[in-house]
């Protein structure tokens, strides 16, 4: 039962309440009988997301935020009356909804379909301590379209800092993205770490909530101890290959206890929380793919202020390449990514596979000149290109830009904050030629 005056307040102050906000980069496309999901790790911004969709057009849609408490006994059903309530005070026919935190309604799989039945758009978010991602696809039961929110990308980041690059920059406003990048690394892109003070102790609140409600309360973890011994090592390791064998080898010199069955249960449930992300080594055989070891990607750089030791900077860029390659998957979802490792132990970071095809190997590393790319990473580059039958083969590095031939094969070389921008450049340029 809800309160209609209540409810009549809670619309008052939401449409009277416009805050600020930065444009994300997601685009999401609604498909008629298909509602929108937006998935990701606790505060990458999905409420906001959802918010700022409804502000574009306040008399089309309607946002319902159903953590709020004039909404704490309503049921699914009543929701339709909510919506005949909202068309009446403002004289306008809702074609879109919005649901925050969905998993508040009982039977919110069944309200979902009954609004796609009656052809309203339908967005749906839900709290990551109490549903999962695939949660959401399944009780669908195929009416569902997931995209991924991450937090800020480097764009995105530069925009809430109000900070607009001309191009072609001058040197004075190189180093000033370079500046800004260094913050991005050492911090990460949560948007509320962005744009407040406390980042440290905001930043150790989200891990600490992550792995509490997120990991521990959602999934009913019993061994605290080992459960918190797996998720900080996976924090202090990112970017790094990672074995159940050398977990295990962990968690049994610091706990002196023996739990290899409980690793491979508490990982499975630790991805859940989409904070910890994992690739396979590159092969054509699917069984050697899904196969241990694995390496490790953290869903935020600063993360790394509260679970690691080291200023590794090379290990934070390459984390943040993951992060944007991953967010590409929202707009091509054949995108797949991979390591490559050879029997010699040379390695390639990334190998982006699209659909049947390799279209590209990228290696990362923190160097400013020709002289400290390591000749190993090269070598590796191009060993794999061979290999794999990849030409387009790219080094991301901190200040060295460059083209050169190798061994007959061409490598690319690119500045880290170049390359962040150019790729997002490039992607409006096609989209202003195909409109």
């Amino acid at each position: 039962m809800f309160d209609e005056d209540l409810v009549v307040e809670y619309f008052e102050r939401l449409r009277r309440g416009r805050i600020g906000y930065v444009e994300r980069e997601l685009e999401v496309r609604p498909i008629e009988g298909k509602a929108i999901s937006i998935v990701g790790p606790r505060r990458a911004g999905k409420t906001y997301f959802l918010v700022n969709r409804y502000f574009k057009d306040v008399d089309g849609s309607m946002y319902l935020d159903l953590e709020s408490v004039e909404f704490s006994r309503v049921e699914a059903v009543e929701l339709l009356e909510i919506l005949s309530l909202y068309e009446a005070r403002y004289n306008s026919r809702v074609e879109a909804v919005y649901l925050d935190e969905i998993q508040n309604i009982g039977g919110w799989n069944r309200l979902v379909r009954s609004l796609l039945n009656r052809r309203y758009r339908v967005f749906i978010s839900g709290s990551s301590s109490k549903l999962l991602p695939r949660e959401l696809s399944t009780s669908l039961r195929g009416r569902t379209l997931s995209y991924l929110l991450l937090p800020f990308s480097f764009r995105e980041f530069l925009r809430a800092k109000n900070y607009r690059l001309k191009m072609p920059a001058s040197e004075t406003e190189i180093q000033k993205i370079k500046f800004l990048l260094r913050e991005y690394i050492k911090y990460g892109g949560f948007p509320e770490v962005t744009l407040l003070n406390l980042k440290e102790k905001l930043l150790k609140e989200y891990f600490d909530t992550i792995f509490y409600k997120d990991f521990v309360e959602r999934h009913e973890v019993r061994s605290i101890n080992t459960a918190r011994a797996i998720f900080e090592y996976l924090f202090q390791n990112f970017s790094e290959e990672v074995s159940i064998e050398k977990i295990k080898n962990f968690i049994e010199n610091q706990l002196r206890i023996r739990t290899k069955t409980t690793i491979y249960n508490y990982i499975d449930k630790i991805t859940d929380t989409m904070a910890v992300f994992f690739i396979d080594k590159y092969s054509l055989s699917i069984y050697k793919r899904k196969k241990w070891p694995k390496k490790a990607y953290i869903c935020d750089t600063g993360f790394s202020l509260i679970s690691t030791f080291s200023k590794d900077i090379g290990k934070k860029m390459e984390n943040i390449v993951f992060l944007d390659l991953l967010r590409e998957t929202n707009r091509k979802p054949l995108l797949h990514f991979y390591y490559w490792k050879d029997y010699h132990g040379r390695e390639v970071d990334f190998v982006v596979k699209e659909g049947l095809e390799i279209s590209q190997l990228i290696q990362v590393t923190y160097a400013s000149g020709r002289d400290e790319i390591e000749r190993r990473e090269v070598k590796s580059l191009i060993k794999a290109g061979k290999e794999l039958k990849c030409k387009n083969l790219l080094v991301i590095t901190w200040d060295y830009h460059n083209e050169e031939t190798i061994n007959d094969q061409k490598v690319k070389f690119i500045p880290l904050w170049k390359w962040l921008l150019k790729k997002h450049t490039t992607r409006q340029t096609k989209n202003a030629e195909s409109q």
